[in-house]
């Protein structure tokens, strides 16, 4: 039996129109984006958006631009037809809109009406398209710049209408949309309304006012600008104890396109990696400049998506500059506070500075409940001199109720002046600007040590101490083996193993920045780590390399002061100026905070004062 030869026939333009339609209006937030995109296009300074039901029943943009006369209205409405594409290559695209699609498209599935007037004209004009059927424009009253009205989205394409979602989760779709767009344009007012409710009224801002507003992070900012190779990254990004549980707030811009590229996405969360808990999203809003020729924004009729000529030197300008912007010690960057309260009345007895090796040793001690104010004449003195060697601390410390008042501490120590120890675990300070700041001490001891073991090993090797008496460690098989065959890469950490019959291990040395800590119980937790890891294989070194970072912070969490250890005043003054100078010291090696600053503000909020 032969099977009949299908037949080629031509689609009628509605039918191809409503194919187009659907690859570039896919919901009523991707017809809002390129209503706006066409608003900001026009040079317009103010914009005006109203949606109603998520915009399924109704989109509304009013812009001040330049406005079309009626013959650009009804090429407007003509498929591939537009005024901003002057490099029939491709290259030189200085515009959000190029295609000449959008306006077509949404007429095809929707009613669209466009009123227009230009400058020089006396009326305005208006043309509707619905279904695809145009109108000719009519004379009609109307300011000068651009109003563009959809109604009834989808009504022609009942396929795609019937897919749509509720009109909440359609209102967050074009929220979005808006806020990523008004990041683009800090220069336009815009004010968006969802069904008669002002989410947001914006008045031409600088950038950083205008990421502040979008953030809503109005204190956590900290600025970068980085360059390579003539490709410049600017911006602003939260620090790592500002996160969320999505990517919504990552806001990304590519001369000036708001974008969703998976090639930025995935650097920016390879930045952030070391210092924020899994499953945290950090807050960025990141401006990403390159020459025209080195972009492809042709990739999609929503030319969210990209394709970078040299992936590899983009990935690089993004992981080393936020990188370098998120390698500030505690107290700067993201976790910097620019609210400003008066002074704070409190006043700090005199004392000497703390000495240079003020930071206790590791070894916990009994958890006393409560808070704790002054010296503790009963507690050891010094124990981590070399990891703290040559650091001179300066700010002043609580010595007794009767010592005489001095001034507050000075601005370049931002984590203040240590006042108590509360159960023996948080650090209570007061910081120039009278803010209340809490630190964790074992978390902030962690992020010491983990940097400093990192900082030796870039050196070349870890320093190790032999321990007195080699420790026996008994595990599995299969954990034996796992630290067995990486015993040259362990070394280097200053953890030299041997085996020790059977499935023992016998360990002879431990870095001398963990001196004191339970070298049994980390080599325990490494070797479990090892023989669950799938990808670290027997001779591949450089699997083991890329999980240093993990291994040097389960060192680096053993090594660390422990909750419950006592700390004396000069101790407690040591740790806060080092983790002012040190990387990444916002949060600890496992991403949770170091320190949590309350201003006037949060305190009075707290106690009811203010709302």
């Amino acid at each position: 039996m032969t099977t009949a030869r299908p037949k080629l026939r031509r689609l009628s333009h509605h039918v191809i129109d409503l194919i187009a339609a659907g690859e570039v209006v896919e919901r009523p937030a991707a017809a809002l984006k390129e209503l706006v995109e066409n608003a900001i296009d026009s040079g317009a300074n103010r914009l005006n958006v109203a949606l109603l039901g998520g915009g399924t029943q109704r989109i509304e943009v009013s812009d001040n631009g330049c406005g079309m006369t009626p013959d650009d209205l009804l090429l407007a409405v003509e498929r591939h037809c537009t005024s901003k594409l002057n490099d029939e290559a491709l290259i030189l695209i200085s515009t959000l809109g190029f295609r000449g699609e959008a306006l077509p498209s949404i007429g095809a599935s929707a009613r669209l009406s466009l009123i227009s007037r230009t400058p020089d004209s006396d009326t305005a004009w208006q043309i509707r398209v619905e279904g695809g059927v145009i109108t000719p424009p009519a004379p009609v009253a109307g300011p000068v710049g651009t109003r563009a009205i959809v109604e009834d989205i989808f009504f022609a394409t009942p396929a795609r209408r019937k897919f749509l979602k509720s009109p909440r989760v359609e209102s967050n779709h074009a929220e979005a949309v808006m806020r990523r767009l008004a990041l683009a344009a800090p220069h336009c007012a815009i004010c968006f309304t969802l069904d008669e409710r002002t989410i947001f009224d914006l008045p031409p801002q600088k950038p950083l006012e205008r990421a502040q507003a979008i953030l809503g992070e109005t204190d956590a900012l900290c600025e970068i600008d980085e360059t390579r190779n003539d490709m410049r990254l600017t911006g602003f990004i939260c620090g790592p104890a500002c996160t969320r549980a999505t990517a919504a707030g990552q806001f990304l811009l590519v001369n000036n396109r708001p974008v969703t590229d998976p090639v930025l996405r995935t650097a920016i969360r390879v930045a952030y990696r070391p210092v924020i808990e899994p499953g945290r999203q950090p807050v960025v809003a990141l401006h990403l400049r390159l020459p025209f020729d080195r972009l492809d924004v042709n990739v999609h009729p929503a030319k969210t998506e990209l394709r970078f000529a040299d992936e590899a030197d983009v990935r690089a300008l993004m992981i080393g500059g936020l990188q370098r912007a998120l390698g500030h010690g505690a107290g700067q960057g993201g976790q910097k506070i620019r609210f400003s309260p008066s002074r704070s009345n409190i006043r700090y007895p005199a004392r000497d500075s703390a000495p240079e090796d003020a930071l206790p040793s590791a070894t916990p001690e009994r958890p006393l409940a409560g808070a704790r104010m002054g010296p503790r004449p009963d507690l050891p003195q010094g124990g981590f001199a070399e990891q703290f060697a040559g650091f001179t601390p300066s700010a002043r410390q609580i010595a007794s109720p009767n010592a005489p008042p001095v001034a507050p501490p000075a601005a370049d120590h931002p984590l203040g002046a240590p006042v108590a120890q509360v159960l023996d675990t948080y650090i209570i300070a007061v910081a120039e600007d009278g803010n209340l700041i809490l630190v964790d001490q074992h978390a902030a001891h962690e992020r010491l040590t983990h940097e400093r073991l990192l900082a030796q090993h870039a050196e070349g090797r870890i320093r190790a101490q032999r321990l007195l008496l080699p420790e026996v460690v008994d595990l599995t098989a299969g954990q034996a083996h796992a630290l067995l065959t990486h015993a040259g890469a362990l070394g280097e950490l200053g953890l030299e193993v041997e085996a020790f019959g059977g499935s023992s291990v016998l360990l002879r040395t431990m870095p001398a920045l963990l001196q004191g800590g339970d070298g049994a119980a980390l080599l325990r937790d490494l070797a479990e780590e090892l023989a669950e890891d799938p990808d670290l294989t027997p001779g591949d070194s450089g699997a083991f390399e890329r999980r240093l970072d993990a291994i040097v912070s389960r060192m680096a969490c053993h090594g660390s002061i422990r909750a419950g250890r006592r700390l004396q005043p000069e101790e407690m003054s040591a740790l806060l100026r080092q983790m002012e100078q040190t990387p990444r010291a916002g949060t600890c090696s496992h991403g949770r905070p170091t320190w949590l600053k309350l201003s006037r503000t949060e305190l009075e909020k707290l106690f009811g004062r203010i709302r």
